[in-house]
């Protein structure tokens, strides 16, 4: 047995190192979402030294987070068409661009303005990121282990996080002056941008994109490497049976077999963001400094959060493939609920002292956790799994467009919402996953282990005699037996 059959056991020969490579290449995007999520959270504690009015005005500093926030909704908005048009590989590289110019543009703003111009065109490229990145793994990753591939762009993700929080503290530790200490953190993003520019030259074009432009022979070619020289003549007819239906739009996404996969994929992308866990990654340094820790103390605070996202990430990376999507879903969801409800019940009970620091910080771990392998893992491979084809890239669009929405609005309000009280802002979080997890056991299929042409092979039939589907018609039941029987 290979090394890589040993750490997925659902590979087989026709499974290569080079499919891997390009699938971590690739999620070099989330390295980029990753780490200007995070970046932030350190800046804003040294910003009012240069912009005073940052320090006492809510809602400007909800502007400038959201800032990236706003972009990445025109990134979403445009990047599905865009994937389609001019390819997954070229998206990647303009969203590089547009990463790197957004850093440098942050790192030397002369005033909030020209910063929330820097944030906004940051979060254009991390919107195409956050559309092709997850796509174009999909795309390539063979059925048996396209989980685990898609996964690893919330690996990078997490990575991204934790490395903008280790690079915030070693800035904040070395005592510079304040006001260029959150330049610094800023501009480090075009490290990253650059790494994934250089980074595409080694990536081709996703074999299925390919075939949309009828460039069958292309397909081929890329399609033989990634399959370690397997017999590919099956997957291409496949992919060419599917590809030789109209070409989808926006207003395809509202037929009757496609509703309840749209309200799938809108519904997880919301749910991912309104559950809070970017007020933690975002403001984690803030809510502990309410609990009373000092700013050097609540850096190294986040460090501890990132990298409980990053190992539990790497857990789902593992679990995904073998216990499926659904499962991961529901168990994450009631561990953040009871989280999140003992983080809202101790901020009510006065005289805690000493206590609340470190039940905050255990509180915000457990919820990061439970997210990491649940929501933060899964939906990202939910959404670029169940929308056919010919529309894949519009609906990958609007999904993200939607989840970067609800992420801006978390953004710019949970300041205002943490002012008016911390056992309020947890508590709406609370009760959200609680009715997420609802969602989830009604609505949300079991999509491991089945191909995108068999999932959306299914889709079509149900929808035979128009008929519309429930998508409860396609949840598979979880077998166990196997798993546990290793």
């Amino acid at each position: 047995m290979s090394l890589l059959q040993r750490l997925w056991p659902a590979a087989d020969d026709d499974v290569g190192s080079f499919v891997i490579i390009i699938s971590a290449l690739a999620a070099l995007n989330g390295l980029l979402f990753g780490f200007d999520t995070g970046v932030v959270s350190g800046a804003l504690l040294y910003m009012s030294e240069t912009f005073p009015r940052l320090g006492t005005d809510a809602f400007l500093t909800g502007t400038v987070v959201s800032g990236a926030m706003a972009g990445a909704i025109i990134g979403a908005a445009f990047g599905g068409r865009l994937a389609d048009r001019l390819g997954r590989r070229r998206l990647i590289l303009i969203g590089a661009i547009l990463f790197f110019v957004g850093s440098f543009i942050m790192a030397v703003a002369p005033s909030v303005r020209i910063l929330i111009v820097g944030r906004i065109l940051d979060g254009v490229g991390i919107g195409f990121a956050s559309v092709v990145g997850p796509l174009y793994i999909a795309e390539i990753a063979p059925a048996k282990i396209r989980g685990s591939l898609v996964t690893l762009n919330n690996v990078a993700i997490t990575g991204g996080i934790l490395l903008s929080y280790i690079t915030n503290q070693y800035i904040a530790s070395m005592a510079m002056d304040a006001g260029l200490s959150w330049r610094v953190m800023l501009g480090l993003g075009m490290i990253p941008a650059m790494v994934l520019f250089t980074g595409i030259i080694f990536m081709p074009e996703s074999p299925r994109w390919l075939i949309e432009q009828d460039r069958e022979q292309q397909a081929r070619s890329v399609l033989s490497r990634i399959r370690n020289g397997a017999n590919i003549d099956a997957e291409i007819q496949d992919i060419l049976e599917m590809s030789q239906r109209d070409e989808g739009s926006f207003r395809d996404l509202l037929r009757p077999w496609l509703r309840p996969v749209l309200v799938v994929g809108l519904g997880l992308a919301i749910l991912q963001q309104i559950t809070g866990i970017n007020a933690v990654v975002y403001y984690a340094p803030t809510i502990l400094d309410a609990a009373g820790y000092s700013d050097i103390a609540s850096l190294f605070g986040t460090i501890g959060i990132g990298l409980i996202n990053v190992a539990l990430t790497v857990v789902a990376v593992f679990l995904v493939d073998r216990v499926g999507r659904r499962p991961l879903l529901l168990v994450g969801l009631v561990g953040m609920f009871v989280s999140l409800t003992v983080l809202a019940v101790a901020y009510t009970l006065s005289g805690m002292g000493e206590i609340l620091g470190p039940l905050t910080i255990a509180s915000l771990m457990l919820f990061v956790a439970f997210h990491a392998v649940s929501l933060g893992s899964v939906v990202w491979l939910v959404i670029s799994e169940i929308f056919p084809l010919n529309v894949r890239g519009a609906a990958m669009g609007v999904t993200t467009l939607v989840l970067w929405f609800a992420n801006f609005l978390v953004a710019q309000f949970f300041p205002a919402l943490f002012e008016v009280g911390e056992t309020v802002a947890f508590g709406v979080f609370a009760g959200i996953a609680a009715v997420g997890f609802v969602f989830v056991y009604v609505f949300v299929p079991e999509t491991k282990g089945r191909t995108l042409e068999e999932i959306e092979a299914d889709l079509r039939e149900a929808s035979v005699g128009n008929r519309e589907p429930a998508i409860t018609d396609h949840v598979e039941q979880t077998d166990y037996s196997d798993y546990l029987d290793k």
